[in-house]
């Protein structure tokens, strides 16, 4: 059975128990999460919310791009979130490769020219939390003053810790 298979099987599961379609559409603690999608963080754990409390936008690396942006925008202008923190983690892939990496692997792989992407690979990370807060505060798409925090996770740990 394949991993596919597997999602729907334990969907059926997960439908006789589900009791959570009265929750309503904008999260109740006005809350976003940018974060990376590393199969390691479960948000509900590492973050102390509950189905309907907030917003999780995910990538590779959570870094603040123009979808995260506009999926923020969508969330701050129509489902009236007010707070949001970016949170990226230790041991991230982002942390392993550079751009010149990547493309190489794409052209020999695939042959395809992905010379003209930025993947948005980091070697602090720290650093990119900071770069990817100040991307969010400074978009033409966030009213100013919002408040916008960065966090670092570590997956060895869990322990979550706020950056300045």
């Amino acid at each position: 059975m394949s991993n596919v298979d597997q999602i729907f099987q334990a969907n059926e599961q997960h439908q006789q128990s589900f009791d959570r379609g009265h929750l309503p559409m904008p999260p109740g603690r006005h809350l976003a999460i940018v974060t990376c999608m590393d199969a390691r963080i479960i948000p509900v754990e590492a973050f102390g919310i509950q189905a309907g409390d907030a917003h999780v936008i995910r990538n590779a690396g959570g870094r603040a791009t123009d979808d995260v942006i506009r999926s923020l925008a969508i969330s701050q202008r129509l489902l009236g979130t007010t707070e949001v923190v970016v949170v990226h983690h230790t041991d991230c892939g982002m942390l392993t490769f550079s751009n010149e990496d990547l493309v190489g692997k794409i052209q020999e792989e695939l042959g395809a020219d992905a010379s003209d992407m930025d993947f948005l690979p980091f070697t602090d990370v720290e650093a990119s939390v900071r770069e990817d807060v100040e991307m969010i505060r400074s978009s033409k798409l966030t009213p100013e003053g919002l408040d916008v925090s960065g966090a670092v996770y570590d997956v060895t740990t869990g322990r979550l810790s706020k950056v300045e």
